[in-house]
């Protein structure tokens, strides 16, 4: 009997109530995927995406949402950084496309780079057909 192990599958996937603790172990973990990155719970309703993208520009970077992926790309503009001769290579200067699978109702609110790292936020918006309401006796 074959045990497999599902948890790279989950830590891609933002707003799934039952994958968040899934999502916090799964950061000790390091699968060798680039860019690094970390999903943060920030309140019931709150998450934020942060993502290691030191040496990319604001303009180098783009953030797309379809439906429920949400996809950030870099591409170095910068023709200077092909042809180096490195003795030694640590710090990555590749392309990359990072896609994360949001939960129904999560909405990207905002994007900021500091630092190096990208931070974005989302939140989930529960449309009022769906919250609970309370029903009088009468």
């Amino acid at each position: 009997m074959h045990n497999f192990d599902f948890s790279p599958l989950y830590r891609s996937a933002i707003g799934f109530d039952r994958l968040v603790n899934l999502l916090e172990a799964g950061q000790s973990q390091d699968n060798g995927s680039y860019p690094l990155y970390n999903v943060e719970l920030i309140s019931e309703n709150q998450y934020r995406i942060s993502i290691a993208v030191a040496g990319f520009s604001e303009k180098e970077l783009e953030i797309t949402a379809n439906d429920n992926l949400l996809t950030v790309k870099g591409a170095y503009s910068s023709p200077e950084l092909s042809g180096r001769n490195y003795l030694y290579q640590g710090i990555l200067d590749r392309n990359f496309e990072r896609q994360f699978q949001l939960a129904e109702h999560i909405k990207v609110t905002g994007a900021n780079l500091e630092n190096g790292l990208l931070y974005i936020n989302l939140q989930r918006v529960v449309p009022e057909i769906l919250k609970p309401r309370r029903i009088e006796i009468k």
